[in-house]
């Protein structure tokens, strides 16, 4: 019998030469490629300004540099408005300018990457001003240009001097946030000379007085009188003062430093206690830590409870770490708490306050924070003790919790599942949600399902009866049994 080659291997290898890759494309050979892209180009500005860009890099850096240099001016000159036809291209020639200042300059001119990269963020007022950036991908291409400057800095021989000159001054009219944790990237190129020297301009900027406005005296002074616009500069000078300040304080290592820059009321915030209790407790100073979280009321508040137990247990104070522990469990019924709060305790007792724990859980005030607690532990048997002993609590708008904890109840559970699906059929009716009465009309289907693993209904009615009910009560929302089989 005569053999033949499959067909699929045949046409496997043909696809495969004409698959869209480098090496098929290199096939062409270079004269048919230059013909394609010259043909591709026709009628693309952004296709031939990239390639304009490569052509200038074939000749160096610095003519590569002077083509991207004019680019960016021709943006910062554009004040049109960018519509959502046009955000895609402007994002792609963001991109494209920024990626030949990174990735083609900064190999063999870093000094000239550094400039070119410096112009390019302080484009993005001017850009975010014309475009709706929504859905944040502009952002996204100033702050990865933003990030770039911490790895080409300490290669262009900057002086530290000149440079914390350029941050002030960036940090100063740091309109939209384009230039927020600069000092950070370029605490390395700064150096200690460089960072002692923008201290100096930070402190000479806060004892300066307010600048003078360029508007009439009179003007100002009625301005000054219907308004706190004074009050809101001062307060804004403040917070940058502070944050550079602080900032500076954080890549030298002083936590003193940092902490100075805080205010006594500010201490007394529970985010800000935690922040600084953390820092000191890096440092070992635990007492100290101790002490700022004791100043304040956070309890309640996640990262304060979290560094209060933290110090607590520094300090060999287990006892009263569990005890708090176990408050904040009781107050806010957090799995994370709990697990580390049982972690501590001896084998078998650890049972036993896990049990009280959920018969905490059983009667707690929020039944719906009490449901989440039950299926993240996960307790599905506790969980649908809940549902039946408290039912009237359902709130059957809370679809977002009660939909998954019906699939998770409903193959071991169905009678807490049916409980579940009913309060937010009821629900769905009684406020007229005619937009959720499909949902609805596929939970009534559920619970027709689960009607014969329930063996016993308890206090509440069965299916049928439950039904016909409801067709008495509702009989008037003709859309929604015309979606019920």
């Amino acid at each position: 019998m005569q053999a033949f080659l499959p067909r699929p291997v045949v046409a496997n290898k043909a696809m495969s030469k004409k698959t869209l890759n480098e090496a098929n494309l290199a096939a062409l050979g270079v004269d048919r490629l230059a013909a394609l892209l010259i043909e591709v180009s026709t009628g693309s500005a952004d296709i031939k300004r990239r390639l304009r860009l490569e052509l200038s890099h074939n000749l160096g850096a610095a003519e590569l540099a002077h083509d991207v240099r004019k680019r960016l001016a021709v943006i910062r000159r554009t004040t049109s408005y960018v519509g959502w036809r046009k955000r895609k291209a402007l994002v792609k020639d963001l991109e494209t300018q920024a990626a030949m200042i990174t990735d083609k300059i900064a190999g063999d001119a870093p000094a000239e990457a550094f400039d070119l990269l410096w112009q390019f963020i302080a484009l993005a007022p001017s850009v975010y001003e014309r475009v709706d950036d929504s859905r944040g991908d502009v952002g996204d291409v100033f702050r990865t240009g933003l990030a770039r400057l911490e790895d080409i800095a300490p290669h262009a021989g900057l002086d530290p001097h000149d440079l914390a000159i350029r941050v002030w001054d960036a940090l100063r009219g740091n309109a939209y946030g384009e230039f927020d944790g600069v000092i950070t990237l370029l605490a390395q190129a700064l150096g200690d000379a460089g960072l002692e020297h923008l201290r100096q301009l930070v402190n000479a900027h806060e004892d300066a007085p307010a600048e003078a406005g360029s508007e009439h005296a009179a003007l100002q002074f009625l301005r000054d009188l219907r308004s706190t616009s004074g009050d809101l500069a001062t307060g804004q000078k403040a917070r940058l003062i502070r944050r550079s300040l602080q900032e500076i304080a954080l890549v030298q290592g002083d936590t003193d430093g940092f902490i100075a820059q805080y205010a006594p009321a500010h201490l007394r915030q529970p985010r800000i206690a935690a922040q600084v209790a953390q820092m000191l407790s890096r440092d070992g100073r635990h007492h100290e830590a101790f002490d700022i979280l004791g100043d304040t009321e956070g309890a309640g508040d996640a990262d304060w409870d979290a560094t209060y137990v933290a110090c607590l247990l520094a300090l060999g104070r287990v006892a009263d770490a569990q005890n708090h522990r176990w408050a904040g469990f009781c107050e806010t019924l957090d799995v994370q708490t709990l697990r580390d709060y049982l972690k501590v305790l001896p084998d078998f007792e650890d049972i036993e306050h896990e049990d009280s724990a959920k018969a905490h859980a059983l009667r707690f005030p929020d039944m719906a924070t009490a449901l989440e607690f039950f299926l993240e532990w996960p307790d599905l048997a506790h969980a649908a003790r809940l549902v039946e002993d408290r039912a009237a609590e359902l709130d059957g708008n809370m679809y977002h919790l009660l939909t998954p904890a019906a699939d998770a109840l409903c193959s071991r559970y169905p009678l807490a599942a049916t409980l579940l699906w009913r309060a937010m059929i009821e629900y769905t009716l009684w406020e007229g949600r005619s937009s959720r009465y499909a949902h609805a009309a596929d939970h009534l289907m559920d619970c027709a399902a689960a009607e014969a693993e329930i063996t016993d209904y308890s206090r509440f009615i069965p299916h049928p009866d439950y039904v016909e009910q409801l067709r008495v009560t509702h009989k008037h929302k003709a859309s929604f049994w015309a979606r019920v089989p």
